[in-house]
């Protein structure tokens, strides 16, 4: 006697009505066929139940042992809902179920009509039903992406697992999702960031590793349960924005490409995601959240590990001008100076001895204290004056918002007096509020002026006597890690390149370096 199978597999709109309060749709779909197979007489020998989701087979398990059961002639048929839920991934994956089913002669039977692939029309009919099923899949996935950002932008969260220190909750009187805070994990989050941003109580620098020992060793459970913490955890939950009120979008976003003839699907770090501002509270606040990211950027410069002393004093600083690497120190032997060198093998950059652009790194830095030093001889105080200026500018906006203020006042007298007519005095008030906001924003733009002037100004005055002292007193340290902690006082990043070797010109310091000083403004 032929024996026949069920596949049974949720689609979207499925998990949709689900949600709405309707009954599991696996079982409502394996009751009505189990129904036609009595109804015709068929004898069901296996019923495949597919709990994934997925577009292509490959990501679909219960889909190939299906196919592979098929292949070998072992059943008469297979009963499924639709043609659709056997497959609606690309034109590849709709060819193989095709096939599969042709050469085995096997049927595809549904409760509106039985496939016979090797009858012409009927394989007409399926490959048409499963091309059509192609274009709806595109179409509702890329309704339901536009749907998924826009709900993003609105601030709400759309993501299956909530992050460390909130948990997801429904809106009210509205579709979508939000986040709030859970007490116990939200303190463990603020210490977190505190030990990062500010060090531990005696103010001693922890990273990734001494965080996670310290969480471990207080017993504080992590997002899996556990009390042993990760260091990608604690390095994930300072790089969330999400912590001060922000959703984040684009993170990983998935790539598809082709591998040895597979399609193989990859999710690629995007280091610039979309930020939103979210519905949820933030725990963490602004000031220590920039903290931890500017000294997250300052480590990735640091190449030495922990567990060594640094000996480039460069290390860390200096960039490659063509690829855009950090530079690094080679060692060399039999009296050969160390070398600094672009460790991309593709980069045609050509190295140079060590000390030699260490020396040209102070040269530019004294460079800098005599370009400055003219250009205060040159310039009568011009910061200053220009200071004077800014502030004469704000007192008359501040003069003009008070004359502003007081029109309004008289519209206002003049209305309720019925001078005016509710149509002028509309008119008026909207003309004045209007003049009004463009003199807070002058004002705002003005201010924001004064205290940059300000602040580049007491800059100056401790920048330049550093650079100064670190001129005065670089060749008398002897530790390359001291060397490279005052250079990276006062510089942010150095270029370097070089185009020819010095082998027979002898000219071994053709290269070219740009020094950029922590506040640029300045010059």
């Amino acid at each position: 006697m032929d024996k026949y199978a069920i596949y049974l597999r949720k689609s979207r709109a499925d998990k949709e009505l689900e949600l709405q309060g309707e009954m599991e749709t696996l079982s409502r779909h394996e009751a009505i066929l189990k129904a036609l197979a009595e109804k015709k007489k068929l004898s069901v020998g296996k019923v495949y139940k597919e709990v994934v989701s997925g577009e292509t087979i490959s990501s679909r398990p219960v889909m190939q042992q299906l196919l592979h059961d098929v292949e070998n002639n072992i059943w008469a048929g297979v009963l499924v809902m639709e043609v659709e839920r056997l497959a609606r991934g690309d034109t590849i994956d709709q060819g193989i179920v095709a096939q599969t089913f042709k050469y085995s002669n096997t049927l595809i039977i549904t409760p509106n009509k039985t496939y016979n692939p090797n009858d012409e029309f009927d394989e007409e009919y399926f490959e048409f039903g499963l091309f059509m099923s192609r274009r709806e899949y595109k179409v509702i996935n890329r309704r339901l992406q536009t749907g998924r950002l826009q709900s993003v932008k609105e601030g709400k969260y759309v993501g299956n697992k909530p992050p460390y220190g909130y948990e997801k909750v429904k809106l009210e009187k509205e579709k979508g999702y939000t986040l709030t805070p859970v007490p116990e994990q939200t303190k463990a989050v603020q210490m977190i960031f505190n030990w990062y941003a500010y060090g531990d109580t005696d103010g001693t620098v922890m990273g990734f590793g001494e965080i996670a020992n310290r969480l471990h060793d207080l017993g504080i459970v992590s997002a899996t349960g556990m009390t042993q913490w990760q260091i990608a955890s604690v390095r994930d939950i300072l790089s969330n924005p999400v912590y001060i009120g922000k959703i984040r979008w684009g993170l990983r976003p998935q790539k598809k490409s082709m591998v040895d003839g597979q399609k193989t699907l990859s999710r690629v770090r995007n280091d610039n995601p979309m930020i939103y501002d979210g519905l949820h509270p933030a725990i963490i606040d602004e000031k220590t959240f920039v903290i931890v990211q500017q000294r997250r950027e300052e480590n990735k410069k640091n190449t030495c590990p922990k567990s060594k002393k640094t000996q480039n004093p460069l290390s860390g600083l200096v960039v490659c001008e063509k690829c855009g690497r950090i530079m690094q120190r080679r060692p060399y032997q039999n009296g050969y100076y160390d070398g600094l060198i672009c460790t991309n093998r593709y980069c045609n950059n050509v190295s140079s001895d060590l000390w030699r652009v260490e020396r040209a790194v102070i040269n530019a830095l004294k460079d800098i204290v005599r370009n400055y030093e003219i250009q205060q001889q040159e310039d009568a105080e011009p910061a200053f004056l220009n200071l004077s200026e800014q502030q004469q500018e704000l007192s008359l906006y501040h003069s003009k918002l008070e004359k502003l203020r007081q029109q309004m006042n008289k519209i206002y007298e003049a209305y309720e007096l019925g001078i005016y007519s509710s149509e002028i005095f509309l008119e008026r008030t909207e003309k004045v509020k209007k003049e009004m906001e463009d003199v807070n924003t002058n004002i705002t733009e003005k201010q924001d002026s004064i205290k940059k002037l300000h602040l580049v100004e007491n800059q100056k005055k401790q920048f330049i006597p550093k650079i100064k002292n670190i001129i005065t007193i670089y060749y008398t340290l002897t530790s390359a890690e001291e060397k490279n902690k005052l250079l990276k006082e006062v510089i942010e990043k150095i270029t370097y390149s070089k185009e020819h070797t010095a082998r027979f010109t002898k000219d071994y310091e053709n290269f070219e370096i740009v020094v950029y000083p922590k506040i640029s403004d300045i010059f």
